[in-house]
């Protein structure tokens, strides 16, 4: 292999880890999975106390603020699945849409059901952002979605 080959071919390996890495090539539906269309109130929530119902103690560890778990520890930044929480978690009503359901949500993009909440029940879906501004920004409005279920989800589990 000539050297300007072997060059082109390292630097086309670097581009393709570069965006794996990156998440351009996060999350996908799977090819030719059934749809179907809702629309939904979404808001945006983020890893802050604020969002995630969480304080520090007096030891300045993190935990829950209020309800009936109220002082107990908390793990910070991940989500009721087990995942840590980035751009593309959703929070759902995993009664209707289950760990694992792919959603595209219109001015949002493609997202995972890897979290819930106390406070999300039927067509209400939450939208996780990096930083509290982002999710404040978005705020509470309906937006069109796309929901996949996942292998061995049915349509009437969603009604």
């Amino acid at each position: 292999m000539r050297t300007g080959t072997r060059r082109i071919a390292v630097l086309g390996l670097l581009v393709a880890c570069a965006i794996t890495l990156s998440g351009c090539a996060r999350i996908r539906p799977p090819r030719h999975a059934p749809s179907f269309d809702r629309v939904m109130e979404t808001t945006g929530y983020c890893s802050c106390g604020k969002c995630c119902n969480w304080k520090r103690n007096w030891l300045f560890r993190p935990v829950i603020a209020s309800g009936p778990s109220k002082g107990q520890r908390k793990k910070v930044g991940y989500t009721a699945s087990g995942v840590k929480a980035k751009p593309g978690t959703i929070a759902a009503d995993t009664s209707r849409y289950p760990f694992g359901t792919i959603m595209y949500v219109e001015g949002y993009g493609y997202g995972r059901v890897e979290d819930r909440g106390s406070a999300i029940k039927g067509e209400h879906i939450d939208l996780y952002f990096k930083s509290h501004r982002d999710a404040v920004k978005w705020g509470r409005r309906n937006a069109r979605v796309r929901v996949w279920l996942p292998h061995g989800g049915s349509r009437s589990a969603s009604r």
